[in-house]
């Protein structure tokens, strides 16, 4: 991995845990907690593909174990994270461009879903019944909605400044085309149009000088 995205994954993974246990897990929502770390695996790994997703999330989770108040074993959620890392970043195709918000919104559902499967499952070989408990259904549900509710304003973010920090020039042709994975989730999913804004203002003003110059012009001959 290259030094700009470790050093940027290094920074939104601690962020993110930090957001995570001393806001997110305080809030005492009813069922699984908004899990702001996945979101942050998920972003990172549809910029920079499978291999840099699996690393990113085997450490995003070995943080995760190992902070307080982690109740569970290590590397627990490290393993979790490395394959949810590792899956999310093949859905990347090979040009890095997501027209369409559908496909990111189902990834993260996936995720969201796949993740308490898995961890509930590995709860399991190692004898953690808690998930039986709560109500595996419940937590199924409430993961879902939660991170779907808080992908939009956290995922394009993460995907933005991973684009940036790699310092690629592909993002910068995608950018002016109005492609780029971030401002195409934006676009489909909030109905903003980001990537043509700036070219509409132009021709706008272009066509504005032009009448004016065209009024001028009559007025002088008459």
């Amino acid at each position: 991995m290259h030094f700009n995205r470790m050093l940027l994954s290094t920074t939104l993974v601690v962020v993110a845990l930090v957001i995570q246990v001393s806001v997110l897990a305080r809030l005492q929502l009813p069922g699984a907690v908004p899990d702001l770390l996945l979101l942050v695996v998920l972003g990172l790994a549809f910029v920079y593909g499978h291999m840099a997703g699996a690393f990113i999330g085997f450490g995003a989770g070995l943080l995760a174990d190992l902070a307080p108040p982690a109740d569970h074993a290590a590397g627990r959620y490290a393993l979790v994270l490395c394959v949810i890392g590792y899956l999310a970043g093949l859905v990347r195709p090979d040009n890095g461009q997501l027209k369409s918000a559908t496909a990111p919104m189902i990834v993260v559902i996936a995720a969201a879903i796949g993740s308490t499967l898995l961890y509930a499952g590995v709860g399991a070989l190692v004898g953690d019944s808690a998930a039986r408990h709560v109500g595996l259904g419940s937590l199924l549900f409430t993961a879902a909605v939660y991170d779907l509710l808080l992908a939009p304003f956290t995922v394009p973010l993460i995907m933005g400044l991973a684009r940036r920090a790699e310092n690629d020039p592909l993002s910068d042709s995608q950018n002016s085309g109005g492609g780029d994975i971030a401002s195409g989730w934006l676009a489909n999913g909030t109905g903003l149009r980001i990537g043509t804004q700036r070219g509409g203002l132009r021709v706008k003003a272009a066509r504005s000088r032009a009448a004016r110059a065209g009024r001028i012009k009559g007025v002088k001959r008459l």
